[in-house]
């Protein structure tokens, strides 16, 4: 399959019964505080609260049936930049490697197409988290700002923050 996708894996939209699989991927992300801008004492409720919006798609991927990754798409901006795409991916600790985040990244472009976004961007990039600003170039995107020491990183403190864009 494209994407080096395995026949075992299944990219379905999230619901509100899958909160536990969600957090679970979530969590220790959140928890870590090094790849997204989110609060890292933020409550189960809110994170879920957050991640299934109505203003979001989520979707989890599963491989053999366990939840790998989980992302969303939704609008970047309303009116007029609703043409844009924004995404945000959390790949589970024990599925990193393995190329779930670039399947997620895949099918997010798949999906962005078939809602009608022209172009995708990531407004907020932890430029320290190296090895997303690869695969993210890796798969289309450019670098089209810096946002200097924008990031309290929790171990390297300030560290700037990319906006990314790519067309569709």
């Amino acid at each position: 399959m494209a994407d080096g996708q395995s026949q075992a894996r299944l990219i379905r939209r999230a619901t509100e019964t899958d909160g536990d699989p969600i957090w679970a991927i979530l969590e220790p992300v959140i928890r870590a505080g090094e790849t997204l801008a989110l609060p890292r004492d933020l409550s189960r409720a809110a994170v879920l609260s957050l991640w299934l919006s109505e203003e979001r798609e989520t979707y989890l991927l599963e491989d053999d049936g366990k939840a790998a990754g989980v992302f969303y798409i939704r609008a970047n901006q309303l009116g007029g930049g609703a043409h844009v795409a924004n995404a945000g991916y959390a790949t589970a600790a024990d599925a990193t490697g393995r190329g779930v985040a670039r399947t997620m990244c895949a099918a997010s472009f798949d999906i962005a197409r078939e809602r009608g976004f022209s172009a995708m961007q990531f407004n907020f990039v932890i430029a320290s988290n190296a090895a997303a600003v690869h695969l993210w170039q890796k798969m289309g995107f450019a670098i089209v700002g810096r946002l200097p020491g924008a990031f309290a990183h929790p171990a390297l403190g300030f560290v700037d923050a990319l906006v990314m864009h790519r067309a569709l």
